[in-house]
């Protein structure tokens, strides 16, 4: 082997153990420094819109305020039960602590994004996360979701939980389409489960309800159902059907709304014009 070659390895070798005998002294210069330090302050962090936790709770669950951190040896502060409590929270998603030279404890917290609340038949209310979690209502704020009611059986034992039915998730999803697509989170107001615990849709336009059945092809169904909004509805009235069926992905049923058509009846036979409502005998209009 070249002797240059040995050498070279040889020198690298070295630079390698120089470098992490430095690290190790440095580490242990910071950690004998931070062994005197005193906490003098907790600086807590909350990102983001939702306000279901404020610094005030998070003070309350650090004890902050009764002078347990403030005050003492930053080496006698267990930064990792301090995470521990503020993660049994169900409002909070994530939560960072540590700190610095200065003797300032940083917080760092991350609360749960709710995107449904469901009300179930047993008068049981909970939110739903972005995640598909289950988490109680709050006291301290109210979240401006898509709400969901009607014959749903999922359970909530008021703590963080999966969702344990195929119809909630299916409702999870839903409500997940309908908030990241800005026109449909505009039109749709509310979400029903019938008692054939199908899903149905209530739009902030139009009186009538939108049957969906589940969440499978969820990407068919709305599109159909854009293509009945822009072809259908503009030219017989926003009122004409009481439920828009797009639960079969390769076609949109209208169900007539049997009051408006026995007064466009009326109507028709008063001025003597053609009653084409009158000739049909079918109570629904399809779009394939």
């Amino acid at each position: 082997m070249d002797k240059k070659l040995i050498w070279k390895r040889l020198f690298v070798g070295f630079a390698w153990v120089i470098c992490l005998g430095g690290l190790v002294a440095l580490m242990s210069f910071i950690e004998v420094k931070k062994a005197g330090v005193i906490c003098t302050a907790v600086k807590v962090n909350i990102p983001g819109g939702q306000y279901f936790i404020d610094k005030e709770e998070v003070d309350q669950i650090l004890q902050t305020d009764s002078h347990t951190l403030i005050g003492r040896k930053l080496e006698d502060i267990n930064i990792q039960d301090l995470e521990n409590k503020l993660k049994a929270n169900p409002f909070i998603e994530f939560a960072k602590v540590y700190t610095e030279m200065d003797g300032i404890i940083r917080v760092e917290i991350s609360q749960r994004q709710p995107i449904l609340r469901i009300m179930n038949r047993y008068d049981m209310d909970f939110y739903v996360d972005q995640h598909g979690l289950k988490i109680p209502l709050s006291s301290n704020f109210t979240a401006r979701v898509l709400v969901a009611n009607g014959f749903i059986d999922e359970l909530f034992t008021n703590r963080v939980d999966s969702l344990h039915t195929k119809l909630a998730h299916d409702l999870f999803l839903t409500a997940d389409f309908v908030r990241k697509d800005s026109l449909w989170d505009a039109q749709i107001a509310q979400i029903y489960v019938n008692k054939d615990h199908e899903i149905e849709l209530i739009p902030r336009v139009g009186n009538q309800r939108i049957l969906i059945g589940n969440a499978d092809s969820l990407q068919v169904k709305f599109t159909n159902l854009l293509a009945f909004y822009k072809q259908v509805l503009p030219q017989v009235g926003w009122d004409k059907y009481r439920m828009i069926n797009v639960k079969y992905s390769g076609q949109v049923v209208g169900i007539k709304n049997e009051n408006m058509k026995a007064d466009s009846i009326k109507a028709s036979k008063a001025t003597s014009l053609k009653a084409d409502s009158a000739k049909t005998k079918k109570n629904t209009s399809q779009i394939n």
